[in-house]
């Protein structure tokens, strides 16, 4: 990976909650293109890392660098420069309409319909009676209408049946080969995950303990799930 190339970078960083640390000297890069995962169990850290890249943690120590410059910028500067954030609480408004919802978000309706064309018919529903893998092509369906060139994306299939899953991964790796947009997310289904990953992140007690390519973490899952992603660790609440 060159700098040229590189999006995302992350050095020593370390955060948490009222002085306590919850991640502890993390280091990693996303380059552009790139879908990165990051696996650990229940308590690892996943989402405080998140949370600390997208800005709304703020670090302890260390940095992290966005687009080629240090940052310390809250989220929505960060997303102005071209980051796309989708939390795991599915960012909707549930009283206004799919419609309405994309047009907060100042993209096109086509731009997600595209993407997600079984949303067509339910374009004029309220987004609260939507199913919830609808809800969460929504919520991609926006970042991705974006054109980000850094996709954060936590438990994208949190709840949602497999085939939706595979839907909703296939437009996050499209968005990778076709675009150029670099892609960190946590999943807690890693057979899945991995299918469409170059890399992977394995963390646990708020570090990372393995960093493999997909290949070799495809190779090594029966490893990885027993090793690794076996219970909680009590760190943090994700």
């Amino acid at each position: 990976m060159t700098d040229t190339n590189r999006v995302l970078n992350a050095e020593n960083m370390t955060a948490g909650y009222f002085g306590q640390a919850v991640i502890r000297e993390l280091n990693f890069s996303v380059a552009s293109g790139e879908v990165v995962c990051l696996l650990g169990p229940n308590g690892a850290g996943k989402t405080t890392t998140m949370m600390t890249l997208a800005g709304m943690v703020p670090l302890m120590s260390g940095s992290v660098e966005m687009f080629g410059n240090t940052t310390s910028e809250p989220l929505y500067r960060r997303a102005r420069e071209g980051l796309s954030f989708v939390t795991e609480e599915r960012s909707i408004i549930r009283s206004l309409s799919l419609a309405d919802n994309i047009r907060l978000a100042r993209v096109s309706q086509a731009s997600v319909t595209d993407l997600f064309p079984e949303l067509n018919s339910r374009i004029h529903t309220r987004a609260g009676l939507l199913s919830g893998g609808e809800q969460q092509m929504l919520s991609l369906g926006r970042a991705l209408a974006r054109e980000p060139r850094l996709l954060l994306a936590d438990e994208l299939s949190l709840g949602l049946a497999p085939l939706i899953v595979d839907r909703l991964l296939q437009a996050v790796r499209s968005a990778a080969d076709e675009r150029g947009t670099a892609v960190l997310m946590v999943e807690q289904h890693a057979r899945k995950a991995l299918r469409y990953a170059d890399r992977a992140l394995v963390m646990q007690r708020g570090k990372i303990v393995l960093s493999l390519s997909g290949e070799e973490a495809r190779a090594r899952i029966g490893e990885i799930e027993d090793s690794y992603l076996s219970g909680a660790t009590g760190e943090d609440a994700a």
